[in-house]
């Protein structure tokens, strides 16, 4: 009986992982704060990293959201020219050619002025654009993202398109007085999975910046 006991503790404690938002089995991007404007705001300085990304042109944008979620979930699953399928925990295994590749937090996604959806994974430290397999399908794309400074302000709860653009303008708005000038739009980054609790997630607004000159 203690031991079924036991068992019931720990698949409870399992499950509530998930809706509370624990990301510990993922892989997420290291960087170093350089400097911090509020407590949910930080300047971080990010190393050169390999993305995965696509565009829709889909104008609701949710549903955006979902077909650019399932191509790059398609890719990370297999749809590449090596087979590489997905391997949700650490460490990562490879058998053969049928290596497998570790999904990492966050997913970035940004909207553009037309109305595309722009998403992108970020892929595993240990892989070069050279080895990493390439996409099957033709609206998937591979890049390396170069080093740079961003800006970002940290928040909880849903990412719908009202509020990212209530906090994006918000990042905006404190860098306008801050030694840090804005050089791209604002994206997205989005930590936890939709079933999470919106109270545990963790979301961002994020934009690259350069120091400012005068």
């Amino acid at each position: 009986m203690r031991r079924v006991f036991l068992i019931f503790c720990t698949a409870s404690l399992l499950a509530g992982c998930s809706v509370v938002g624990i990301r510990s089995s993922y892989e997420q991007p290291s960087y170093v704060i350089i400097d911090k404007l509020k407590t949910h705001i930080q300047i971080r300085e990010i190393p050169p990293k390999i993305v995965v990304g696509t565009t829709v042109d889909i104008a609701d944008y949710n549903e955006g959201r979902r077909v650019a979620f399932r191509r790059l979930f398609d890719y990370i699953s297999g749809a590449n020219i090596s087979k590489t399928s997905l391997d949700m925990t650490v460490p990562i295994e490879s058998t053969g050619i049928s290596e497998k590749i570790s999904m990492t937090a966050p997913v970035e996604s940004v909207r553009n002025s037309k109305g595309h959806m722009e998403m992108r994974f970020f892929l595993p430290k240990y892989l070069s654009l050279e080895k990493t397999p390439r996409p099957t399908n033709s609206e998937v794309y591979l890049l390396e993202q170069p080093a740079e400074l961003q800006a970002v302000l940290r928040f909880n709860g849903s990412t719908n398109e009202h509020i990212v653009t209530l906090k994006g303008t918000e990042l905006l708005q404190e860098l306008e007085s801050s030694s840090w000038d804005v050089i791209s739009k604002p994206t997205t980054y989005s930590y936890d999975p939709p079933w999470t609790l919106p109270i545990f997630r963790r979301n961002e607004v994020v934009v690259t910046v350069m120091p400012k000159t005068n």
